[in-house]
């Protein structure tokens, strides 16, 4: 049907399913196709929201390039929506808008779960689902406002947890893969006194990844390494991403029935890291969901209460499943499953999570690709969704929006020099875009700091910021504006001693 949407000093002819209704912050739309013809024409802003966690994000205009990840199908299976993202379009995933010359944004915005695409180009604004499913909301007006009335609608919708993390030291970014019991032992004694609420123990402790039991690497097994932690003063955390397997794991090897499969009835390839390809778990299947109750009540049983799930969009694939559900309704169940067993006391942070999908379930999510101590990724030229200082810093800026959803983590910060190819400035605007997201992280071992970088650690891991938002990329942080900008357009050059270990 033709409508026409009604807003203060602008009206918005539309093409929509059903008869919108006005609320107090601007329109809900039944489900179903949307069409609003903005009056902004070829030179209007378009937001791109990304599928999950890795997608890229951010503002562009409709007249240019687009954002996303573009010639590259192995990275837009792991890292964006690839049943349905169009990289030479404008479009991205369940959220969107449109802003004028006049600084005025049009937003559309799916209220649940349907796999929703929003895009736009010179005269149209649109959304529509893989699942018609959600209702919409529609609102305009100042950028930051719209923003965060969505998002205010969608925890009606969904929830919103309350936990925090509070400070969290990551194994990662300093071992990588390269973590033993001992290593592990080694590095929580050194950090033992500082202002560190959670240690998290990463990926290279299980012997493959989909068997989520102690690796070889650590004898004594997880439980040992939970109370060694414990014993420190932290917070046991660990990683695991149980919704894949490799090849070599027991369930793909034992019980390739149970994962989803392709259309010639084989495990189907979902993704790509580890040196191989990986499949994802069929989550509708009786006997996975007892699989990860026995995992999950293993875990938290050494001792674990901080679990950190990656892969996870790897749950809402498409593909052939036990029961033929809606992609995005066999994750959220999935999750929930996961929620339910582990119970309200442990922190479940989300990586490579489906963003809306996750809300009301994850307490943390990660909003940006992997950091790294470099600030391009030479490697991945043009692909923002790539490991790196800089593309982390972008796409978790553009979601600050996202703070009132759950905790927003944009990733690790530095404090050392050494081992690092990132300059003063880009440490400190990495630090900053933490501050501003309200997450605290670090992964620096204590024995690779200087003094006074040990003396800059604890400071900033120990503070607390009082948060405004100025601008777009611009923000009080306590007495302090910190503008972004520059790091976010690229307009910034790379300090020279970036190029100094």
């Amino acid at each position: 049907m033709q409508f026409t949407f009604e807003f203060d000093g602008l009206r918005v002819p539309a093409n929509v399913s059903g008869a919108p209704r006005r609320t107090a912050d601007g329109w809900i739309v039944p489900a179903g196709p949307v069409a609003l013809l903005h009056p902004f024409g070829a030179a209007a802003e378009f937001y791109r929201h990304g599928w999950n966690s890795w997608s890229p994000s951010g503002w562009t205009r409709v007249d240019g390039d687009t954002i996303g990840i573009k010639d590259s199908p192995e990275r837009l299976l792991t890292a964006d929506d690839a049943a349905n993202e169009t990289p030479h379009a404008h479009s991205g995933s369940a959220v969107g808008a449109v802003t004028g010359p006049d600084g005025g944004t049009l937003l559309v915005g799916a209220l649940g779960l349907g796999t929703p695409r929003v895009g736009a180009d010179g005269n149209v604004l649109w959304a529509r689902s893989e699942h018609d499913d959600a209702e919409w909301f529609v609102a305009y007006g100042a950028e930051q406002d719209v923003f965060a009335a969505y998002a205010d609608r969608v925890t009606e919708r969904l929830g919103r947890r309350s936990a925090r993390a509070g400070t969290v030291w990551s194994s990662w970014y300093s071992y990588y893969e390269d973590i033993t019991e001992d290593r592990i032992a080694r590095a929580a004694a050194d950090l033992e006194g500082y202002p560190v609420d959670v240690f998290q123990m990463d990926d290279g402790w299980e012997p493959v990844v989909g068997d989520w039991t102690a690796g070889p690497d650590f004898p004594s097994g997880m439980a040992a390494t939970a109370r060694t932690v414990a014993r420190h003063g932290f917070r046991p955390g660990i990683w695991l991403a149980p919704l894949i397997a490799l090849p070599g794991s027991t369930i793909a090897t034992e019980r390739p029935d149970l994962l989803v499969a392709g259309d010639d009835g084989r495990p189907l390839v979902t993704g790509h890291n580890w040196g191989s390809h990986y499949h994802s778990l069929d989550t509708t299947h009786p006997e996975v969901l007892d699989h990860l109750r026995g995992v999950f009540d293993r875990i938290t049983a050494d001792g674990y209460s901080y679990l950190k799930l990656d892969f996870m969009y790897a749950g809402a694939v498409g593909g052939h499943r036990h029961v033929d559900l809606p992609r995005e309704q066999v994750y959220r169940r999935a999750i929930e499953h996961v929620r339910t067993t582990v119970g309200d006391d442990v922190y479940l942070l989300g990586c490579g999570v489906p963003m809306i999908p996750s809300v009301g379930v994850f307490d943390g999510a990660r909003v940006g690709p992997d950091v790294a101590p470099f600030w391009d990724n030479a490697e991945r030229v043009g692909d923002p969704s790539g490991e790196g200082a800089r593309n982390a810093l972008v796409s978790s800026v553009n979601r600050v929006w996202m703070r009132r959803l759950y905790e927003v983590d944009p990733d690790s910060v530095y404090f050392r020099s050494g081992r690092n190819l990132l300059g003063p400035d880009e440490r400190g605007a990495l630090q900053d875009t933490a501050a501003v997201l309200g997450f605290r992280s670090t992964s620096d071992p204590v024995d690779w700091l200087r003094p006074e970088e040990r003396a800059e650690a604890a400071d900033w891991l120990g503070g607390t910021a009082v948060v405004e938002q100025l601008g777009r990329y611009v923000f009080r942080v306590d007495d302090r504006v910190v503008d972004l900008t520059p790091y976010v357009t690229g307009e910034r050059a790379v300090d020279a001693a970036s190029f100094i270990g």
